[in-house]
């Protein structure tokens, strides 16, 4: 092979490898801030009809992020795959701040992914 190839499939490996960590280190941010997102909110999570403090919402979602690793490689998929839903009974996952209704916290996340972005 000639060094100029080979120099050229190096760092397009390089490049590949940097974009895939720029990608990894990024979905992680912006995953960290919906999380904190949620345990700064003083909303009530509702998971398969009961109610938990936000905390204690944040706790349960950091052991499934961890434990769902593989089920996931952007953030949307893990608000869909791992955040928005029970894998146990499939149920989704309600909030509820102040006096509203509770709502499906996908919708709630997205809301907030989208204003992280947009900053």
């Amino acid at each position: 092979m000639n060094r100029s190839f080979v120099v050229l499939l190096l760092l397009s490996g390089l490049f590949a490898t940097t974009t895939i960590v720029c990608a990894e280190d990024s979905m992680d941010a912006e995953i960290d801030f919906l999380l904190q997102a949620v345990a700064g909110s003083g909303c009530t999570f509702i998971r398969n009809g009961k109610e938990a403090k936000a905390a204690d919402a944040v706790d349960h979602l950091q052991m499934k992020r961890r434990r769902g690793k593989r089920y996931y490689s952007s953030t949307e998929e893990f608000i869909e795959r791992i955040a928005s839903s029970s894998s146990w009974s499939g149920k989704p996952y309600l909030i509820a701040c102040g006096d509203a209704e509770p709502a499906p916290i996908k919708d709630w996340y997205l809301n907030a992914l989208a204003e992280f972005r947009s900053q």
